[in-house]
Parts: structure tokens; sequence; C-alpha cells
């Protein structure tokens, strides 16, 4: 293997700094290079013109990737500090070039006709880009637009920094704690002031809301979780979607929805509340019925309830599962230790799709919680087709949820596309919902590398419309559920396999809940929306407001959840995306067969024709590519029948 497509030479943690500085430096000025280089040659030919087009992308792209991870993931705040300073360098750079009509014009000259069909599309979307970013206004706009684009990556920072690092706490006693399994006990010791303290980290806030028969706990902790972030984030948060509406208007559209939405699979923006709608009404029959079981449930402990709040529900819904559908958390957890999970994890993944990981010992780890594996193709002989790190367990000024994060883009013939995986969960048992997320997020790492051999940057990896992005990883979560699948990593620490009877179970209980589950989601994809549209002036009692419409589940009073809502920065006004890529990936796995999850011929044929195409194709295509036919709603519909 050549140099030019070696891995990534990543620092130890105290020389990170000082890298990221330079890689920072010398990639915007070799793009700076290539863009005085792109004016001075005004390319005729089209195929040039592309080329060092994607020179300049592959140079951006890299310093992106970088700076993003850092800043969000690295545990010295001054290296993340550094991170969050050269993504605001990109971001400049981003700007300037899309408003720039030299090069604009440039590529408007050149005769696409005589390219292949993904150079083509290259230059389709990289002259909607420009057009998308402005470049065709008057100069005192385009001002405008550039300064908007600068604050709002700061802004956005500074939104997200406060989520990460406003860690809250409660400090309770051992009995408040009544119902927590013994190992999350052993692991929080008693104070000498005879108390436990408990933090909002996923891996205290899911036990702790899922377990504990103590009804004070289990709110005091969910409003110090839904209060992270407040009041600081509202401001910025309003800041944004007003810089966001700006924008959208100046460059033709009424509103930043209908601005994001041009781009997507959904098309326009007042389709994304139809949808809302529509998934909303398929939900509320299914929902309706099991929030009336669980409160007939609360009502045995609390004969005044009148509705269930968010306080209750996990700890209900645990309780009826147990109770009812002979389900056990408790029990259930002890199959899923993290190190054989995450063992098992690689081994599923690949069985499934023809891949070896290989654990890289050249790798420069950041943690000493992190892993890297080379993927091979085959065996490990077999061609390297990247590498990916697994940084899985909860640490201070760390992201707080669950996500995969470029390292590189990979490029055919010059770079290896690198992610990595960042959770938070317990270093003991996981909750099966962890095993579920696991699988999700690593369909995302597996969609970078499988995607990672293209030859334009831009098509490079999990490069998708937005609302498809989620459907490869929503369907890898069937794996999770398969009794078989299992029975290969889910063992007690004596070696027992988990039961196939209590797989079915846990599948029955799963389906528990899902339409006041969807309901939820819908609240959710409505804030997304309503904030970026109407743009109330009062976030917290348009929250109230929305929760009373869509979710089945009432206020908590004093709670301010968006400002710790963190897709509001990401997925701006388009968290529709999560419930749009499942009625997909419900659709995807339709082709796969329930009684031979490993079956070949299929998920070779996934593979090629929806994973390794990354963006170079619609995803309507690719789906339709592999389904033989469009997608539709069906499997969806039938899924929330279940």
């Amino acid at each position: 293997m050549s140099d030019s497509i070696a891995p990534l030479s990543l620092p130890t943690a105290d020389a990170a700094e000082p890298w990221l500085a330079r890689k920072a430096e010398t990639g915007l000025a070799r793009a700076a290079d290539l863009v005085a280089r792109l004016k001075q040659e005004r390319p005729q030919d089209a195929q040039a013109a592309v080329e060092l087009w994607n020179d300049i992308s592959v140079e951006l792209a890299n310093v992106a990737a970088v700076s993003s991870f850092f800043s969000e993931v690295h545990p010295l705040e001054a290296v993340r500090t550094r991170g969050e300073q050269a993504m605001q360098d990109v971001q400049k750079v981003t700007t300037d070039l899309g408003l720039d009509r030299e090069l604009y014009d440039i590529f408007a000259a050149v005769d696409g006709s005589t390219l292949d069909e993904s150079a083509r599309r290259l230059l389709d979307k990289t002259l909607q880009d420009f057009r998308r970013a402005g470049v065709d206004q008057d100069e005192a706009t385009r001002d405008r637009i550039r300064a908007i684009n600068e604050r709002l990556l700061i802004v956005g920072q500074e939104f997200s920094k406060n989520i990460r690092d406003d860690v809250k706490t409660i400090s309770v006693t051992p009995d408040e704690l009544d119902g927590l399994p013994q190992d999350w006990l052993d692991s929080h010791p008693v104070g000498a002031d005879g108390r436990i303290t408990v933090t909002t980290d996923y891996p205290d806030l899911v036990p702790v809301v899922t377990f504990c028969t103590v009804r004070q706990t289990r709110h005091a902790l969910r409003v110090a979780f839904l209060n992270r972030a407040w009041p600081a984030n509202d401001a910025l948060l309003r800041e944004l979607v007003d810089l966001r509406h700006e924008l959208a208007g100046l460059v033709g559209y009424a509103s930043w929805a209908d601005y994001d939405a041009d781009v997507k699979m959904i098309g326009k923006g007042s389709a994304i509340p139809e949808f809302i709608d529509r998934i909303a009404a398929a939900a509320t029959e299914s929902g309706e019925r099991d929030l009336g079981v669980l409160l007939t449930r609360l009502r045995q402990d609390d004969p005044e309830a009148t509705a269930v709040t968010t306080t209750d529900a996990a700890f209900y819904e645990e309780v009826v599962r147990r109770e009812q559908l002979d389900v056990d958390a408790q029990l259930v957890r002890t199959y899923f230790d993290f190190t054989q999970v995450r063992q098992g994890l690689l081994d599923v993944t690949g069985r499934l799709f023809g891949l070896s990981y290989v654990p890289a010992t050249d790798a420069t780890l950041w943690d000493g919680d992190v892993a890297a594996y080379d993927v091979h193709d085959g065996d490990a002989a077999g061609k390297r087709l990247g590498r990916i790190y697994l940084d899985l367990h909860p640490r201070e000024g760390k992201y707080k949820h669950a996500a995969q994060f470029d390292l590189r883009p990979g490029v055919s013939g010059r770079q290896l596309p690198e992610g990595v995986l960042v959770c938070n969960f317990p270093r003991g048992f996981m909750e099966h919902d962890q095993v579920v997320t696991l699988f999700h997020e690593f369909g995302h790492l597996l969609h970078h590398v499988l995607g990672g051999d293209q030859r334009w940057v831009r098509f490079s990896g999990v490069a998708t419309e937005w609302d498809f992005v989620e459907a490869p990883s929503q369907m890898l979560e069937e794996w999770a559920w398969d009794a078989d699948v299992l029975r290969g990593f889910a063992r007690t620490l004596g070696g027992e396999p988990i039961p196939a009877d209590l797989v079915a179970k846990m599948r029955t209980a799963d389906n528990f809940g899902k339409g006041y589950r969807e309901r939820t989601q819908m609240f959710y994809a409505a804030i997304s929306y309503v904030f970026h549209t109407e743009r109330p002036a009062d976030f917290t009692e348009a929250t109230q407001a929305l929760q009373t419409k869509y979710s089945l589940f009432p206020y908590l009073p004093d709670t301010h959840f968006t400002s710790s809502f963190g897709h509001l920065e990401g997925y701006s006004s388009a968290y529709y995306t999560y419930a749009w890529s499942l009625v997909i990936a419900k659709d995807l796995f339709s082709a796969f067969d329930r009684a031979d999850m490993f079956a070949p011929e299929v998920a070779a044929r996934y593979r090629d024709r929806v994973l390794r195409p990354g963006g170079s194709r619609d995803a309507a295509d690719l789906v339709q590519d592999f389904l033989s036919r469009p997608y539709t709603f069906d499997a969806y519909a039938a899924y929330l029948a279940e």
C-alpha cells in the first residue's frame, strides 16, 4: 500500500493543539493556492475545472473534518478551542468561495456536456451551491451573507459547547436510589456526607429514570436534564433562527425551512408539516392505547394521577414490560456486557458486509478508552478500505450524545476514509436500547467507510440527501433485535447466551409504546420546523403549545428542553428527517429475510447499491435500484400496526 493512501497520522494528546494549528494553516494555504491557480488558468475544459475544484474541496474537507471532531471530543479544552477556531477559519474561506462571482463565472462558462455522468453531477451541484450561497446577489447583500455565515458558525459552536459542558447533578441518599441495579450502585460510592452524586450524563440518567422507585429522584434528575444550557442557549437559539431566516430571504426563499428543504428528498418546506401530521395521525391510535396502559398502572400507585408525565414514563413503561409483558430490563442487561457487545458488533457487521476489522496497532489515540481498527474487504489480507475509531465512554468536555464524526473523507487513490464513533455508554452492563443505539451509529460509520471510495470528495461517504442519511443506520438496528444474531455475543458473564424466547418477548415489549414515541418524535420535528418558520417570541411557550398538539405527554413545568436540544443546531428545521428516513429504512429491510439475516446475496446487493455509491446518485435512485421499485409508506405503516 502506497504512502499516499496511508491512514492519517494523529498526534498525541499533548501535541494535538500545535498539530491541529499546522493542519489548518497548511490545508487552507493549499486551498488558497489552488483557488488562485483556478482563477489564473480559467480552464475552458470542464474536466479540468471540476478536477481543480475537487482538489480545493479535498483540502477544505480535510481541515473541516479534524477541526470539527477535535472541537467536540478531544479531552483537552485548549484543543477543543483550537478546533473551534479552525472551523471558523474554514467557514470563512468556504463562505468567501461561495460568494466569489469570478469563480462562479468560470464554472458557468464551461460545457458540461463533455463530462461523464459523475463529473456532470459534480458540476451541476457546484453551480447550485454557488446560487444557494448568494453569488448572484449585489455586493452589499453578499457582504451581509458573509457576516451572517460567520456569525452562525460561532453561535452554533457556543450553543453546542453549552450543552456539552453543562453537566448538572443532583445529590441523593442511598435510599433515594432504591431500585437501581447493584452494579450501578457499586460504581457510585457514598460520599463522606452520606450522599451520592448523580449526573445528567446518559449512563446515570437512563438507569435512574428507568429503575429508580423514588419518584422525587426521577423528577429531580429529569428536570435537571431538561434544563441543561438554560438560560444561556435561549438567546443563542433566538439568534440562530433569526439569522437563518434572514439568510434564506437574502437568497430568495420565504423561510429557512424552504431553503433547507430545497436540496433534500422532501423538496419543499411546506411538505414538512404535512409529513409530521401524517406520521402523528398514523401513530395516534396505538399511542393512546399504550399510554392508557401506563396510566392505569400508575394509578395503582397513585390513585389521584390524571396523566403520565416524562418523570414517570420510562419507569412505568419498564414496570409494564416487566409485569405484563414478562421482560425485566435488569435481567436483560446482564446479557449485554459492554466488551462483549463491542466485539459482537464487529463480528455481526463483518459477517454481514464481508469485512474484517484489524486492530490498528500503529494508531495514536487521544484517550485510553479509544480503540482503532483498520477495515479490510474480505479477510485481513484484503484491501484496506478505511480506518475507524471507537470512542464509546463519557468523559469531561466530550460530546454528550451519540454520533459518527469524520476524521477524513475518502477519495479514490488519494486518501482512505476515516471516522470516529462517539458515544457515552457505561463500561459494564448496557441497556438493550443502548445496544440498538450502538448498531445505529455504527451504521453511519460503515456508510462513511464503504461509501468512501469516490473520485469526487463531494460524494464521499454519508453525502446523500440529509433526510436519507439515517435510513441505513435505522435499518442496521434490526440486527440488534434478532435472536440468532444476539446469541453470538449476548451472554451473561458466566457464558449463558440470551434465550430466544426472551428476545421474542423483548421485541413485543419494544412494540409497546412505539405510537407515543413516534408522537414525541413529531413533537421534536414540529419544534425544529415551527421555530424556523414562525420564530415564536417565547420558545418555552411555543414548546408547551407544540407538546400539547403532538406529544401524548404533558409539559413538565419549569423546564426548557429546547436549550439542550442539540439537533436545533445541526438539523435546524429538518428534524423530521429521522421519521422520513425510518419510512425508507423499514422498506429497505423488507428486502431481507428475517429467517436468514446474513443471506449473502441481498446483503451484498445492499452494500453495493446503497452504501458504496455514497452521494454519487440521488437517494431515491439508490433505493429503487436496491428494491427494484420506488420506496413506499407500506412497510412503515405495517410496523406501526404490529
